[in-house]
């Protein structure tokens, strides 16, 4: 008789693995763990219905047993990343074109978003502002509350001094590459 049932049994388990790798829900690597044992027990010489039920009860005792407290120890050492629209809020951005409660437009992320307030009033062009929510595609945003001033800040300048520096200047930017004074 061909003894070469475990090979299959290890492709198997392979294959399980790899489909783990993709999904990373852990139920793939339970099964793989049943395939692996039908595995051992194939290179041992048991016939195939031990081999599917040695499959099937260690991977039953795996999903069971082990895949909850893997699952917790999982999500206990993983850190909650925010993506998508979900990452930009709380985020600050600047006014781009003035903000009111109908529209305006801010540059959120280095992209520029549409906008909208919920605040009386509007807000100009340069302001700084924080998204609180995003809205399909508009981002709502309320008005920058600086938490304090910075070093140097003259009373009534929440941000600190003004930027200095050729690109800060009133007046027109230098070209690249040409000196400045």
């Amino acid at each position: 008789m061909d003894n070469s049932g475990w090979i299959w049994w290890l492709g198997a388990t392979l294959l399980l693995g790899v489909i783990e790798m993709l999904v990373v829900d852990l139920l793939f690597l339970m099964f793989a763990g049943g395939a692996l044992a039908a595995t051992i027990v194939a290179a041992l010489g048991a016939p195939l219905w031990l081999q599917i039920t040695t499959f099937g009860v260690v991977s039953a005792l795996l999903v069971v047993a082990v895949r909850p407290w893997a699952l917790r120890k999982f999500k206990n050492t993983t850190p909650e990343t925010a993506t998508n629209i979900a990452a930009h809020v709380g985020r600050p951005a600047v006014v781009v074109a003035d903000v009111s409660t109908m529209a305006g437009r801010v540059k959120l992320a280095g992209e520029v978003w549409t906008a909208r307030t919920e605040e009386s009033g509007v807000l100009p062009v340069g302001s700084l502002v924080r998204v609180i929510r995003i809205d399909g595609a508009t981002a709502v945003v309320v008005r920058e509350v600086p938490q304090q001033a910075g070093p140097g800040a003259a009373p009534g300048a929440p941000y600190g001094p003004p930027p200095t520096g050729p690109y800060h200047q009133p007046g027109p930017v230098p070209p690249p590459g040409s000196p400045t004074t």
